[in-house]
């Protein structure tokens, strides 16, 4: 797991930096807190720039970094080869086995996908992590629920949360294969311009997670935002008589990250992720 082997070298977790649409960089300052240093080479009168080049050695080691730079203000430049392990990292923790997305009634319009007419409803997801606080049905947290419009962040993050969870039913319906145990939901296909803004925006959960005030409404608006657009322009099912392929299972396992962090985020603000809508 990139994202957790990358804490574990510099104690703490990088923060992404720049679009990602082409190179996916993380920014580092562990070289000027001092807090990767390993206790007998930790000293107050440790050279930053020493630090950072011990600890760039170490990143160079680490499976899936490309490269390491140290900026003269001894912060490093991190480079990932392959962005799309994130979603391994995100999927690879267990949510809390008391809870899980209620049902909580159908949406009073038509309660359907406005682009396959299908029904939404029945989203799996649970959030990563064991941090999540769910509360009763109908708490809007810092948004209203309606009105149900593309003006309303509150609906387009509940929005967001049952569509990538739809999307996974969907996907099976149409023969999609999913998972990783047969090979083809690979990191690496997911590349595109679409994929990697959704990359981006997950990348950023661990040092969030981290920290003193990691901002969750805004978060989960801006991933909500760019998980609709990657749908409408980079559909992780098949459309028309369009064959299912590598690509739809791994943006229909990005897919599951993005409902995961969305359901965490939806619980830290005391919304219950909706199991409709």
């Amino acid at each position: 797991m990139i994202m957790e082997a990358l804490r574990v070298v510099l104690g703490a977790s990088p923060v992404p930096q720049g679009s990602w649409e082409r190179e996916a960089r993380f920014v580092s300052t562990a070289a000027l807190r001092g807090s990767a240093e390993p206790p007998a080479e930790a000293t107050d009168l440790a050279d930053p720039a020493d630090v950072a080049a011990r600890l760039a050695a170490r990143l160079h080691a680490v499976p899936g970094v490309r490269q390491v730079n140290v900026r003269p203000n001894g912060f490093l430049v991190i480079e990932i080869a392959t962005p799309g392990e994130i979603v391994d990292d995100i999927l690879a923790g267990q949510p809390p086995e008391a809870w899980r997305s209620p049902e909580t009634g159908r949406s009073p319009e038509t309660g359907r996908s406005p682009e396959t007419g299908r029904p939404l409803h029945g989203s799996r997801c649970a959030p990563a992590g064991t941090g999540g606080r769910g509360t009763a049905a109908g708490t809007t947290g810092p948004w209203h629920d309606f009105p149900r419009t593309w003006d309303n962040p509150g609906f387009v993050v509940r929005y967001a949360y049952v569509r990538a969870g739809a999307v996974q039913r969907w996907a099976r319906d149409l023969g999609v294969p999913t998972g990783t145990a047969t090979g083809t939901a690979r990191p690496a296909l997911l590349d595109g311009a679409f994929d990697r803004a959704v990359l981006r925006v997950l990348a950023e959960l661990p040092s969030r997670r981290e920290s003193r005030d990691p901002g969750w409404a805004a978060y989960l608006e801006r991933l909500a935002e760019v998980y609709h657009t990657a749908v409408e322009h980079a559909s992780p099912i098949p459309r028309g008589d369009e064959p299912p392929s590598e690509v739809h299972a791994a943006r229909v396992r990005m897919g599951e990250a993005v409902c995961r962090v969305l359901g965490e985020g939806l619980a830290e603000l005391g919304v219950t992720p909706p199991g409709k809508i």
